[in-house]
């Protein structure tokens, strides 16, 4: 029971800290890869904006994607409507004459299908990805293609700027900007293990295997690394989204992003074979599959707590603690200083595990959330 409980708790503190302390162990001896090119090219770009039932806000995302900075002549955009209800295809219409092009999928049949049927119909050497949702800087298409001049890249990530209503970065503000310094470590050190599917961009050729049924961002990395290219996280690059407004909603938007994650990766085990793909096999374990096993961790570590307590002094001792941090997280946000880290974050991390948890009982009932529906953000 001892080896049970530390065994849990190593394995938490290693899928969170182990794991990019000994990125930043090894990349102190390793000359650090290219992560941003100042040389100045212009590729042909096709970016892809993906909507269902967006009237409310895709008028904005294209005067956003107007005013992006780059050779009109050599950007081409596309909205991939996964066959809207309402009158985003209507809107999109309206700025045919100004270049946007529209591209329905004959069905509703999720995010990466109208993916597909934009890509089909794309004529760019290097393909963005953006969201509705996601706002863009004039600089922004600019910046994440010209880290293709190296050619062992088939992806860029941008990174996220994560606000509220206010323009103020939130308790999961600090969360993703943890995330966004381990993807710095992981472009260091070989490749990044997930991109932002906010935005992001690829090779065409690396989006030629296009799978219908796996998230996006997260298939776009793993066909670069099938292709023997990285994918890396540029912070120069930025996507800027607000948090949604509703909680239930956010942890509901978790659960359909794990699912489809863990799903993904069940589907692609193979790349966590380390005689054939070698670091990335471990960065994928470390990163994604140790993470995802967190909750079940917790679980053990609290069950073998109570029971050691019983028995042993230290871990009576121990205990109090260990369920402080659990009615801390569970309600602290509501206290007033709720918005400070040290109640927020206890209070992210157990919702994304809460998450994460529900998103394996899911997936294990068969659940893949292929459609989706925008977030009221």
């Amino acid at each position: 029971m001892t080896a049970l409980f530390w065994g849990s708790i190593i394995g938490v503190v290693y899928a969170y800290f182990g794991y990019p302390a000994v990125l930043y162990l090894i990349s102190l001896f390793r000359k650090p890869k290219e992560v941003h090119s100042d040389k100045v090219t212009h590729p042909r770009v096709t970016l892809i904006i993906t909507a269902y039932n967006e009237e409310k806000r895709i008028d904005r995302k294209i005067q956003n994607s107007l005013e992006i900075d780059y050779p009109r002549d050599k950007l081409e955009v596309l909205v991939a409507s996964d066959a809207s209800t309402d009158a985003t295809d209507e809107i999109v219409n309206r700025y045919a004459p100004k270049g946007i092009g529209l591209v329905r999928a004959p069905q509703r049949r999720g995010k990466e299908f109208a993916q597909k049927c934009a890509i089909e119909k794309s004529t760019g050497d290097i393909i963005v990805f953006s969201d509705v949702a996601t706002m863009i800087e004039q600089d922004g298409i600019s910046k994440i293609v010209s880290n293709f001049a190296d050619p062992t890249i088939g992806c860029v990530s941008s990174e996220d700027r994560f606000i509220d209503e206010k323009g103020n970065v939130s308790g999961e503000g600090a969360y993703v900007r943890y995330e966004m310094w381990l993807r710095s470590l992981e472009t260091r050190f070989n490749s990044i293990v997930g991109l932002s599917g906010s935005f992001f961009a690829a090779r065409k050729v690396v989006c030629r295997d296009w799978s219908t049924s796996i998230p996006s961002d997260f298939n776009t990395l793993l066909n670069s690394i099938r292709l023997s290219f990285r994918g890396i996280s540029d912070p120069q690059s930025i996507g800027i989204y607000t948090n949604i407004k509703d909680d239930k909603k956010e942890f509901d938007r978790k659960v359909r992003t794990i699912t489809r994650g863990i799903s993904a990766l069940m589907a692609n085990a193979g790349l966590m074979n380390p005689f054939r793909y070698g670091m990335f096999s471990w960065q994928l374990v470390s990163h994604k599959l140790m993470r995802w096993l967190v909750p079940w961790l917790l679980v053990l570590a609290l069950c073998a707590n109570v029971l050691l307590a019983v028995k042993r002094i230290r871990y009576m001792f121990i205990l109090p603690f260990h369920i402080l941090f659990y009615v801390v997280g569970r309600f602290g946000r509501s206290h007033p200083r709720g918005k400070g880290m040290i109640f927020s974050m206890p209070f992210y991390f157990i919702q994304v595990n809460h998450a994460t948890a529900v998103a394996w009982l899911k997936y294990l009932k068969g659940e893949r959330f292929t459609t989706w529906l925008p977030s009221n953000r």
